[in-house]
């Protein structure tokens, strides 16, 4: 575990997956996923440096009355006796607690349904286009899928070139190996298999 300013890593992350100071491979496709707040760190630099605590929590408020937005806060001292159920103290904003996937980068998808000869009375979506998180998964696109066309899970197969993908793949793994480099939307099939099988 390495100490480093946030910004900094966040910048230094957009370009390398790898750590600064020991190189080892952080994430192949979501590296800020495993960072973390370094509390003890923080209250030190805080103790250290006068009045640079006031100055941020300033800057923080002054962010948010500029777009308008409401300011996450956690729970007061006397809803929580210490703070979490761990007994950590809260700090005005808790990063770890607020990831919100509508500020993830997206992808685009276009889904068509696999042609086949034998059956062309099965479902087909009305719309064929999505825009999703590069980290949602196959698994969360089969279950859209399903939904819209009203078919069991089991029934719904994804496909990348008559191949079908795993549940486990994010968005942002197959636009990497398989869509790089060629214009969006990223072009997928489904496949429905007969209800008797």
């Amino acid at each position: 575990l390495a100490t480093v300013c946030k910004s900094c890593i966040v910048k230094y992350l957009q370009t390398s997956k790898y750590c600064p100071m020991c190189n080892t491979k952080i994430h192949e496709t979501q590296p800020l996923l495993n960072l973390k707040l370094d509390r003890v760190m923080q209250d030190i630099v805080y103790k250290l440096v006068p009045g640079l605590q006031e100055s941020e929590e300033k800057r923080i408020r002054e962010f948010y009355q500029s777009r308008g937005l409401d300011r996450v806060t956690q729970p007061s001292s006397e809803d929580t006796v210490g703070g979490d159920p761990m007994g950590l103290p809260y700090s005005t904003f808790d990063h770890s607690r607020a990831h919100y996937f509508r500020y993830d980068e997206h992808v685009s998808l276009c889904l068509e349904k696999q042609s086949s000869s034998k059956d062309k009375s099965k479902a087909v979506l009305q719309q064929k286009y999505v825009r999703c998180s590069v980290r949602a998964q196959i698994r969360h696109l089969r279950r859209v899928l399903c939904h819209r066309l009203g078919l069991p899970l089991q029934h719904v197969q994804i496909l990348f070139n008559n191949e079908a993908l795993p549940d486990h793949m994010t968005m942002k793994q197959l636009w990497l190996s398989r869509w790089f480099g060629k214009p969006a939307p990223l072009l997928l099939h489904y496949s429905i298999k007969d209800k008797r099988r």
